[in-house]
């Protein structure tokens, strides 16, 4: 984006939709397509998973290279999200941007 100083390189598919022409697409415009490999029903305001819950489903699905899909208007994240970093942390994960994997 070239006013906010921020170079756009990832796209992430709303809802994970693609197709071959939307990878095409997104490609020439120089753009690389990048998906999770974890995700939880978190997205529905109406029904936020217990924390509890949600906190073992993300501990107990972590894994090396994860990219975890969490959905920011989930209030169960926001209140989860910092112990969650500090177990990851813990069991020895550390936490990188998409940069420093290529």
């Amino acid at each position: 984006m070239k006013n906010s100083g921020y170079e756009m390189k990832y796209i992430r598919p709303p809802k994970g939709e693609y197709s071959e022409n939307s990878l095409q697409a997104t490609n020439r415009l120089g753009y690389t397509t990048v998906m999770w490999s974890f995700a939880y029903e978190d997205w529905n305001e109406d029904k936020q998973p217990d924390e509890e819950a949600a906190k073992k489903k993300i501990l107990d699905n972590l894994h090396n290279g994860e990219i975890m899909l969490l959905h920011g208007n989930s209030k169960t994240n926001t209140n989860i999200l910092a112990s969650i970093i500090q177990e990851a942390k813990k069991e020895g994960y550390e936490f990188k941007s998409l940069d420093e994997f290529e």
